[in-house]
């Protein structure tokens, strides 16, 4: 099976209609398994719609450009004055992103059941990789956050209790607070199976005066910043 592209010489308006269309539904499939494989975690619904929408805003500058070298500069410089005010994605969000442009720019070039086929393909393989939970840890990575007195002694005082109720754990952070007054030990905890979280906070609590102890996901953003 060869795959050919569907302009001719030019751009005509039926031809558009394809392209942009195909890139419109094809973008829509897209941000769909987007949401499904995100149905745990949640998701950004404008991350949403730029999925929908990338791949016909590259499509489009695709068939602008055509073959006009100083046209692709011109836009390549217009490009480089966008400031992203958004904070960075996960490395998944960047995937999806590159996925979009992918097939933006294969509906562009006119290859628009190529398109269709590299679009199925894949969000077959991510819904697979789903629903096997491949290369996701057996236990998820939790985020605990432990306040103390300055006059406490916090050096391994901890370490005996987080080896009883965890599998791994790790200090990332340490930082004085109010005003130099508290100290808030940050680690990145793995509980045992079937680790009661209550009696775990129980136990901290009688090491460290009773003050805030907070426990909450370690997300992947916070994952890759480190």
């Amino acid at each position: 099976m060869t795959f050919k592209p569907i302009l001719g010489d030019g751009i005509t308006l039926s031809a558009t209609l394809i392209i942009l269309g195909a890139a419109v539904g094809l973008g829509v499939a897209i941000s769909l398994v987007y949401m499904f494989t995100h149905r745990s975690e949640g998701y950004v619904p404008s991350f949403i719609i730029t999925l929908v929408l990338l791949p016909a805003v590259c499509s489009s500058i695709i068939l602008l450009v055509g073959s006009n070298v100083a046209w692709a500069f011109s836009l390549a410089g217009t490009a480089s004055l966008v400031r992203f005010r958004s904070a960075p994605g996960s490395p998944k969000d960047l995937a999806y992103l590159f996925f979009g442009l992918g097939i933006g720019l294969a509906c562009g070039s006119g290859y628009v059941l190529y398109a269709l086929v590299f679009t199925c393909l894949l969000c077959a393989v991510l819904l697979v990789f789903d629903l096997i939970k491949f290369g996701q840890p057996r236990n998820t990575a939790l985020k605990l956050r432990i306040t103390v007195p300055e006059d406490l002694n916090f050096e391994g005082i901890f370490d005996d209790v987080l080896e009883k109720y965890t599998d791994k754990f790790t200090l990332t952070k340490l930082r004085t607070t109010d005003f130099g007054t508290l100290y808030e030990l940050v680690y990145v905890i793995t509980l045992k199976k079937g680790t009661s979280r209550k009696e775990f906070i129980d136990e901290l609590r009688t090491r460290n005066g009773n003050l805030n102890i907070t426990m909450s996901m370690y997300t992947e953003e916070e994952r890759s910043s480190v």
